[in-house]
């Protein structure tokens, strides 16, 4: 039957594994690499569409068209019903995400059968959105070409990527956060284990929480590159500051594209005529008419990236305006949100009955891994836990194969 196929779908980055006679392995996507950017490009010339890197490429070269990224944050809300346009045509986003999956799907020999990451929930606190969700995600996988869709959870795939490299039988727990979620896991692993087809009995618990990597984009632009924008800037009435949701969109990977509609452009002028700090309104005004958003949200990205290595970053808003973030100017923009997932390892080691002290090794998968700040606040919650750390981009997709070898072979 050939190799069998499991595709992490990301909201930053997705990945391809296979899983044939000598075992599982990830595929190269695109120049070497076995991760590419969850993002496309369509260009405005109706040439064909670019993927991955060659996105990125091509909306850095100012190619007219339209860029999309995190467009797997999309499921399960009223925007997935919505269109956007490219040139003269509109493109529903079931049409994109099947674009993008059709695109790994031919990268791994165009095979039938797949199985496909989910994070714990799409959508927190909402089960029928979940399951809307999910629905979605598979009716784009036929539709890219796929006959057979299998679902795995991402944290119990990350699991199966682990349990290759134990010697004995251990309790670990797995977090796997990502561009859009958190995903934790506790599982039975084993060498012996590995061997059955059913691992129900040694699924403990798992659970989740709608925050990742974008998130802390979000926050850190919000935090240190809104407020040169206009962010919180006065209007000359005395009482109002100009409104904040230009910012909150801006600083947000799907929304950005709708801040360059022409009736948007033309608000947002109407407020520079209001303000009493219009050189800010301007700069707005200026990066949403070259259309450089994703630019700037790029350049926060990869100033939280760099701030994993480096006490300090510039980080440069427009010309001859930068700002210089610290560390902690990062650990303080994103603190609500690693207390969210402390909680969540409270609660996944709740539904598994266990205390921290049961858990033998922390395994983790997932870009955010990588900063310091959620590692420490993950090593925390697990103190006497050996972390072990995992391919951040490949973990998931290879464990994805694993479990598609089980199912379809």
């Amino acid at each position: 039957m050939g190799a069998a196929c499991g595709i992490d779908f990301g909201t930053s980055n997705s990945s391809v594994g296979m899983c044939g006679a000598n075992g599982p392995h990830l595929l190269e996507l695109q120049r070497g690499a076995t991760s590419v950017p969850t993002a496309l490009f369509f260009a405005a010339d109706g040439s064909p569409a670019a993927y991955g890197r060659d996105a990125l490429e091509r909306y850095f070269d100012r190619e007219p068209g339209r860029y999309l990224r995190a467009i797997k944050s999309v499921l399960g809300t009223a925007l997935f019903e919505e269109t956007t346009l490219v040139g003269r045509k509109r493109y529903g986003f079931g049409e994109i995400v099947a674009a993008f999956l059709r695109f790994l799907r031919a990268k791994a020999g165009a095979p039938d059968s797949v199985v496909l990451g989910r994070p714990a929930f799409f959508v927190d606190d909402d089960a029928a959105a979940d399951a809307v969700a999910q629905r979605q995600l598979e009716d784009a996988a036929r539709v890219a070409g796929f006959s057979n869709v299998e679902f795995q959870f991402e944290p119990i795939a990350a699991a199966l990527d682990y349990e290759q490299r134990v010697r004995g039988e251990e309790i670990a727990l797995v977090a796997d956060i990502g561009g859009g979620t958190s995903d934790f896991s506790v599982v039975r692993v084993s060498p012996a284990r590995a061997k059955a087809r059913d691992r129900q009995g040694d699924i403990l618990g798992y659970t989740g929480v709608h925050v990742g990597g974008t998130d802390f984009d979000r926050q850190l632009a919000l935090a240190q590159a809104m407020p040169e924008l206009g962010l919180g800037s006065p209007m000359l009435r005395a009482d109002l500051a100009a409104p904040s949701w230009y910012f909150f969109d801006l600083a947000t990977w799907h929304r950005i594209n709708f801040l360059y509609e022409p009736r948007v452009l033309a608000e947002i002028r109407g407020v520079l005529r209001e303000s009493a700090a219009p050189e800010k309104i301007e700069r707005l005004l200026g990066v949403l008419e070259k259309r450089r958003g994703h630019e700037l949200l790029a350049a926060v990205e990869a100033a939280k990236i760099a701030l994993s290595d480096a006490p300090a970053v510039a980080l440069d808003i427009d010309a001859g305006v930068a700002v210089e973030i610290l560390r902690a100017d990062l650990d303080r923009a994103i603190a609500d949100n690693l207390l969210r997932i402390q909680a969540r390892i409270g609660d996944v080691l709740r539904l598994a009955g266990l205390a921290p002290a049961a858990i033998s090794a922390v395994f983790l998968t997932g870009g955010a891994t990588r900063m310091p700040a959620v590692r420490d606040a993950i090593g925390s919650a697990m103190p006497d836990a050996r972390i072990v750390a995992g391919d951040a981009f490949g973990s998931v997709a290879t464990g994805l194969a694993l479990d598609a070898a089980r199912r379809f072979a």
